[in-house]
């Protein structure tokens, strides 16, 4: 009787709620997709470093992190915010300048393994060094978006996050742009192609691997400064940022547009999944619903919804 019970709440349940409350479903899922451009945003960043230098970079989440941290950290200094923001710029830059001297440089046509772990040792370098100049402590930050919910046609939706998806994709969109369309960004997908084959024609290496980290450093600052906005900045903020993970194994791992969708997908799914099948599994589906999503993707299509499929002939 109790499994009966089970498979109902499982299987009957929810969408008999989606059925009986269209509008309330309506709003968990524009909730999911305004959450999920800010997912977006974090994958382009990932997406960006990959596709110019084929490093997947395992620290772009301590990036978000430090990024915000560090705005949050002048603005309790008593600098103002435009200045803030433009001084957290000018460090996520020269952030930028010391990886590629320092990581890429010594590193280029290494195995894409030991550039992983290089990351990997990256992003506990930038969460210790983050934590000993700002702390340890949970940081509030108001940026002055209200987060007051907004009614339209009887559907509530929450003011931050429809302003905070605005600029996201105001972001997103002029990036994407900036790859498909630029000198710099032809550059940038060349160099990932074939490091050697673009030095020979003349693409600066060095010049391009820093633009493209400077780029995901703005990338992570913006999505540190709504992120932490919004959950506070706290150094959970950098496992939050690799939501974008799976995020990157839908939409592919080399595709601007399927980060988009990706996140898209992922935001959307964990809030249905949280709302009308948490009560049936104990809750915090939230928390694992993307990563169970990318094991299914992973089994079926590895590459991606956009990605390319890799065919090797031997």
């Amino acid at each position: 009787m109790e499994f009966l019970d089970f498979l109902q709440a499982l299987f009957v349940t929810p969408f008999t709620m989606m059925w009986q409350n269209p509008e309330f479903l309506l709003e968990v899922v524009i909730g999911g997709l305004l959450t999920g451009v800010m997912y977006s945003l974090v994958a382009l960043g990932f997406v960006l470093i990959y596709k110019a230098s084929g490093v997947f970079n395992f620290a772009q989440g301590t990036m978000v992190l430090f990024a915000a941290l560090t705005f949050v950290g002048l603005l309790e200094h008593g600098v103002p915010v435009w200045a803030t923001f433009i001084l957290t710029v000018l460090v996520m830059i020269l952030l930028a300048f010391i990886i590629e001297r320092l990581v890429l440089r010594p590193l280029v046509n290494q195995e894409p393994i030991i550039l992983f772990m290089a990351t990997i040792g990256l992003s506990y370098l930038l969460d210790g060094f983050g934590e000993i100049a700002w702390g340890g402590d949970v940081h509030a930050l108001d940026i002055g978006i209200p987060k007051e919910p907004l009614v339209f046609g009887g559907v509530l939706v929450n003011e931050f996050d429809l302003c905070a998806a605005a600029i996201c994709g105001v972001l997103v969109t002029a990036l994407a742009v900036f790859f498909q369309k630029t000198s710099i960004g032809r550059a940038l997908r060349a160099v990932a192609d074939d490091h050697q084959a673009a030095l020979s024609v003349g693409i600066p290496l060095k010049t391009i691997w820093v633009i493209v980290w400077s780029v995901a450093g703005i990338v992570g600052l913006v999505a540190g400064i709504l992120w932490g906005s919004n959950l506070g900045v706290q150094f959970s903020l950098s496992l939050v940022a690799l939501k974008a993970l799976p995020v990157l194994i839908l939409g592919g791992l080399t595709s601007v547009p399927g980060a988009i969708v990706g996140g898209l997908i992922v935001g959307s799914g964990e809030k249905v999944a949280e709302v009308f099948w948490g009560p049936a599994t104990g809750g915090a589906i939230e928390d694992w619903f993307a990563y169970a999503l990318a094991l299914v993707f992973l089994l079926f299509r590895p590459q991606g919804l956009f990605g390319e499929r890799i065919i090797e002939r031997v």
